[in-house]
Formats: C-alpha cells, structure tokens, sequence
C-alpha cells in the first residue's frame, strides 16, 4: 500500500495536533489550590475581617490606613492570604459598595456597623 504525500502530511499534522493539545491540557489547572483566596468562602472571611477592623477602629481611616491595620491584625492568615494587597482591599470595598447601596466610605461602614 503506498501512500501519496498529502496523506502522509495529514497523519502527521493531526499527531502533532493531539500531541499539541495534551501538552496544553497538561498546563491547566485541575485541582484547587491550598492557598487559593479567590473562592467565595475566602472573599466572605476577608470582608468579615475588615469589617471588624473598621469596628474597632474610629471610622475616620484611609484607604491605605485600613490596609496596615487589616494585614497587622491577629485574625490576618500571612499564609492564607499571601496575596492580599492594597489593590484586593480597594476590590472588595468596592463589591461592599455595590452590595450596600447607601455606603460609599469607610466611615458609612463605621456608621453602619455600631
């Protein structure tokens, strides 16, 4: 049985391709990892925190100000957490904003909380 060459080049290209499609699969993600803070539960727990931080505090904190406190405080997992910036405390202020209509600083969240 001979094979002209387009037939070959089409047996090659389409092994290739597979080998080409499980080397991709092999570098996507399956299992969740230990210290992923992205979830929803993870979300929740840091929300809780800087609510509690918030109440313990004056009310009258920056932005920046809110950060030192949440990242110093004792309930803080360093390792959970790890990522945890400015930037991710700016996100979730943001969603409690948008949750809660009628808050749109950190001291209408002091307010809120007494």
């Amino acid at each position: 049985m001979e094979l002209d060459i387009s037939t070959m080049m089409m047996i090659f290209f389409i092994l290739l391709l597979v080998m080409s499609i499980w080397k991709v699969y092999m570098f996507i993600p399956t299992k969740k990892l230990v210290d992923d803070d992205t979830t929803e539960a993870s979300r929740e727990e840091l929300t809780n925190l800087i609510l509690s931080v918030i109440k313990k505090s004056d009310g009258k904190l920056t932005s920046q100000e809110l950060f030192e406190l949440v990242h110093n405080d004792d309930m803080f997992d360093k390792k959970h957490f790890w990522r945890f910036n400015q930037n991710r405390l700016n996100q979730l202020l943001v969603h409690y904003y948008l949750e809660h209509e009628n808050i749109k600083t950190i001291e209408d969240i002091y307010k809120t909380l007494d």
